[in-house]
C-alpha cells in the first residue's frame, strides 16, 4: 500500500490531468494540503493547551493537598501540646499519709500468781504489794508499757489472732473411690455408651463361637482428665476382655473429678457390654 501524504497535492494534478482545470473542483483539491496542515496545527496546539491545564490542575490539587496536610498536622501537633500541658496542670501532689500516734497510758504488767522457787522468780515477775499499787500512779495491764500520754491515753490490750483453719492437703497420688465432685465423660453418660457402642469391634473369634456378656473394666481418671491404669475385673473371654480395654483406653479425656476444689485422682468403673445381633 502506498504511503499517503496528506499535504502533498500531486495526485490532484494526476486526477485532473487531461481534465478541465478551470473547474472549481481542481481549486478546491489544490488547498486540500493547506486546510490540512491547518486541522493538524490545530489539533495539536489544541491537544497541547488541554495537556496544560490537566498538567497545572493536577500540579495546583496536589500543593493544595500537601499544604492542608501540612495544617492539619500542625493542628494535630498543637492539640497534643494542649492536651500534655492540661495533662499536667491536673496532676496534683500526692497526698501524704497522715500518721496517727496512737496514745498509750504507762502501764505495768499483771503477774499472775504461780507458785516457784525463790531463785525461778524473776524481778519484774514479782506480784507487787497492795501498797505499792496505791502508791504508784502507773495502771495495770498486760504489758509493761512507757507511756506517752498519762492523761487521755489508754491501757494496751493483748489482741489474740485466731488463726484460721488451712485447708485440708489432697495427697497427689492418693485415688479417691468417691469424691465431691465424680468425674465425667464430656457429654455425660448417654455419649459414654454411645462412644463405647459405636468404638466397639466384635472380636471374629467370639462372634463365631456366639460368645456374648458384659465386661466390667475399672480406670482412674486424673487430674488432666487422662485414663490410666485400666483394668478388667469381671472377665468373660479373653478376646472380649482384650476389646474393652482397647475402647476404654481410647476414650478421649474426661472432665476431671474434684475434692476441696482441687482436681483429684478418682477411680471409675464402666461396663462394656458385647451383645451378638
Amino acid at each position: 500500500m502506498a504511503k499517503i501524504d496528506l499535504i502533498d497535492n500531486s495526485w490532484c494534478n494526476l486526477v485532473f490531468e487531461g481534465k478541465n482545470q478551470a473547474y472549481g473542483a481542481y481549486q478546491l483539491r489544490q488547498d486540500t494540503g493547506k486546510r490540512n496542515l491547518k486541522a493538524l496545527i490545530t489539533m495539536f496546539v489544541a491537544f497541547a493547551i488541554i495537556a496544560a491545564i490537566v498538567i497545572a490542575k493536577v500540579s495546583i490539587e496536589n500543593y493544595i493537598a500537601s499544604q492542608n496536610a501540612a495544617i492539619e498536622a500542625d493542628v494535630e501537633l498543637q492539640s497534643l501540646a494542649e492536651k500534655k500541658e492540661a495533662k499536667v496542670e491536673r496532676e496534683e501532689e500526692p497526698e501524704v499519709e497522715k500518721i496517727e500516734i496512737e496514745r498509750v497510758k504507762s502501764s505495768v504488767a499483771f503477774t499472775v500468781p504461780e507458785i516457784k522457787k525463790d531463785e525461778e522468780v524473776k524481778e519484774e515477775q514479782e506480784i507487787k504489794s497492795q501498797d505499792e499499787l496505791q502508791e504508784t500512779n502507773t495502771a495495770i495491764g498486760a504489758f509493761n508499757v512507757e507511756g506517752n500520754d498519762e492523761t487521755a491515753g489508754e491501757v494496751l490490750k493483748a489482741k489474740e489472732v485466731i488463726a484460721e483453719p488451712e485447708p485440708p492437703k489432697v495427697e497427689e497420688s492418693k485415688v479417691f473411690d468417691v469424691v465431691e465432685e465424680m468425674p465425667q465423660f464430656p457429654g455425660g453418660p448417654s455419649a459414654l455408651f454411645e462412644y463405647l457402642s459405636k468404638n466397639i469391634k466384635y472380636p471374629v473369634v467370639a462372634e463365631e463361637n456366639g460368645v456374648q456378656g458384659r465386661v466390667i473394666v475399672t480406670f482412674v481418671v486424673e487430674r488432666d482428665g487422662s485414663i490410666t491404669d485400666v483394668k478388667v475385673v469381671k472377665s468373660v473371654d479373653p478376646s472380649l476382655d482384650k476389646e474393652a480395654a482397647r475402647v476404654v483406653k481410647s476414650m478421649p479425656h474426661w472432665i476431671p473429678g474434684k475434692q476441696n476444689g482441687s482436681a483429684v485422682r478418682v477411680k471409675y468403673t464402666v461396663p462394656v457390654t458385647f451383645k451378638l445381633q
